[in-house]
């Protein structure tokens, strides 16, 4: 039975691959892009790279030192120390260990944690100054994970993977140095073998993470199952299909049985492999090197030290391999935060503006057409002409999908006409600058949005540097006052997440005072208040009546009776104006669309 749901594990699929790229030179210059962020901290990073290979270095000290108390122990030490005296040296090889490496983690912290700090706020900065297509183009989730997960990665690599990266290629290049000096035969021997050995354990090890990762992709398709018939549960009921879903299921853990068993086959083979080849190249050099010793061509010490040496080499060789698939993802998390960096953005970053505009608030669409760039075969508004002098109101009315939210898109500059012209006071929109344009405008949504804090920081959203004394006459002014200070805390009381504390007319009522806090010119109702009971409408509706005194507003209306007393309605129908007048006007038109819709609200009304 073919799997007939949308969701699917396709997005972990993308994901897992995403994070890994190849590394390639033209990639490697494009990265280090992001290097300008660690410029203010290179010094903090050449110290700590300095720190680094010293420690390092010391470090690989300590298997020579090891092999020579060995040998001064049977009397043939090339040093001229006693073993207590080894003692001494390994003490202070192992404090300045400690201490380089002490140090060397804080200079790359200092470099981690700033240079991340100030990528996380670019990047920020670029995606709160992104046009609003940007985001109708992306997931949220997606564009989160950007300054979360992606970033998280990059200070990863630059906190520890590449320092240990690093680190594990100085002890490789030298120990292979150290016992090419210290055994030159047995190096020759060990070289020869272990490359062919670790080849071979490389091409093992990327086949067994394929089919782990084929795996894992098929425990989140069981997943996605579990999830979405527990999420919808009700259809899963209604539908009486527990049978299906069961089935459903059910072939999902088979395929991961299968695949599992696959995986575990591998993994025995694989152990087979260590077993036999890994450890017999180890074994058969360390018996090459017994044969020396016991011909008196090598110390038993050197061979001691060659054996550290040698697990060293070889731990260095498997680290490498993993961190390399580290920094790999690291260079893909920065190839996807640099795209989103060197974005254009929409508004310049500023407090205030250097020249602010005064709009009056007249507005004029000419011959306007538009499509959505997300939808560009289907035309949204076709044509559209109208005038709304200074002062006036008017109100959109017509059919979900026919161009109201559009036009009121349009009058904030959220995208721009694809013909025709929309003016403001006599000049093109285009010719304003997108801030100060918009600092003109306030917009009360049916869906009010309203931040975590208090009624007073909300309120305070429509202009920051207002006086309390302001906020409160604006809560006067929206009917939003008596229930503010019925709450112990007034304007401090924590409204929640999403406004979550409040009722459908209090967020209202809350919007509407930030609104005429921020004293626009031209004002957006978008349905302000189709979501709301009865007595609720009314309190709003005389909120909105104080806050459109003397603006220019323009009214997206679902329940007709909130418009009587407007200037002009426009009913629009496929994206074209087809009536225009008043209430009374198009209320007498025979057969006309406002009329029918006036007719049928009324009737339900009664």
């Amino acid at each position: 039975m073919a799997r007939r749901f949308g969701r699917t594990s396709g997005s972990n699929n993308q994901d897992s691959s995403a994070d890994k790229v190849k590394i390639s030179w033209d990639m490697l210059k494009r990265v280090t892009r992001i290097y300008r962020f660690i410029r203010p901290y290179r010094y903090y990073f050449m110290i700590g790279l300095i720190l680094l290979v010293v420690s390092s270095l010391i470090f690989m000290i300590f298997p020579g030192a090891a092999g020579e108390m060995a040998n001064a122990a049977n009397g043939n030490s090339r040093l001229p120390y006693s073993v207590g005296q080894y003692g001494l040296l390994f003490l202070i090889i192992l404090v300045l260990q400690g201490t380089f490496s002490y140090f060397r983690t804080i200079t790359f912290a200092i470099v981690s944690e700033k240079g991340m700090a100030d990528v996380r706020k670019a990047l920020y900065n670029k995606l709160i100054t992104q046009p609003i297509q940007f985001y109708e183009e992306r997931r949220i989730g997606e564009i989160t994970s950007r300054i979360t997960t992606d970033v998280e990665q990059l200070q990863g690599a630059f906190s520890i993977t590449l320092a240990e990266f690093l680190r594990q290629l100085v002890i490789l290049i030298s120990g292979i140095a150290i016992l090419g000096w210290l055994a030159p035969k047995l190096s020759l021997i060990m070289l020869l073998s272990f490359p062919v050995i670790v080849v071979l354990a490389m091409v093992f090890g990327r086949y067994i993470k394929k089919l782990s990762r084929k795996r894992q992709d098929k425990l989140a398709d069981a997943n996605i199952i579990v999830e979405e018939t527990m999420q919808s549960f009700s259809a899963v009921k209604s539908f009486t299909n527990e049978w299906f879903e069961s089935i459903r299921y059910a072939r999902s853990v088979g395929d991961i049985v299968q695949i599992s068993l696959s995986y575990a086959r591998v993994r025995g083979i694989f152990f087979i492999f260590i077993i036999t080849v890994l450890f017999g190249g180890i074994f058969f050099v360390l018996w090459q090197g017994a044969l020396f010793v016991e011909s008196g061509d090598m110390e038993v010490g050197d061979l001691f030290s060659f054996i550290i040496y040698t697990g060293l080499i070889g731990g260095a060789i498997a680290s490498i391999g993993n961190l390399y698939t580290q920094l790999s993802g690291a260079m893909g998390a920065t190839e996807r935060i640099l795209e989103i960096l060197e974005r254009d953005q929409e508004v310049t970053l500023a407090e205030t503006l250097d020249n602010p505009v005064e709009i009056q608030g007249s507005i004029a669409f000419e011959n306007v057409v538009f499509r959505y760039p997300t939808r560009a075969d289907i035309e949204v508004l076709k044509d559209v002409s109208f005038e709304v002098p200074v002062g006036s109101k008017i109100a959109l009315v017509g059919a979900s999908g026919s161009g109201k939210s559009t036009i009121a898109k349009l009058v904030m500059r959220f995208y721009d006409a694809l013909g025709g012209v929309v003016k403001i006071d006599g000049k093109p929109i285009s010719s304003f600058d997108v801030t100060a344009l918009r600092q003109n405008i306030a917009v009360v949504p049916q869906e009010v949005i309203l931040f975590g804090g208090t009624i007073l920081e909300n309120i305070l959203y429509g202009k920051h540097d207002a006086t309390e004394e302001e906020v409160r006459e604006a809560a006067v002014q929206a009917n939003a006052w008596e229930f503010i200070s019925s709450f112990p805390e007034g304007l401090q009381t924590i409204v929640g997440e999403r406004g979550i504390k409040l009722s459908g007319g209090q967020r209202q009522r809350i919007a509407i005072a930030r609104a005429i806090l921020r004293n626009p010119s031209i004002l957006l109702l978008d349905e302000a208040t189709s979501s709301l009971d009865t007595e609720s409408e009314k309190v709003v509706q005389d909120a909105l009546n104080t806050l459109m005194e003397g603006r220019t507003s323009i009214i997206i209306a679902h329940r007709l009776s909130t418009i009587k007393d407007v200037d002009c309605i426009y009913v629009l129908q496929d994206g074209k104006i087809i009536e225009a007048g008043t209430h009374s006007e198009l209320s007498l038109v025979e057969d006309g669309a406002y009329r029918n819709l006036a007719r049928l609200q009324f009737e339900n009304a009664v």
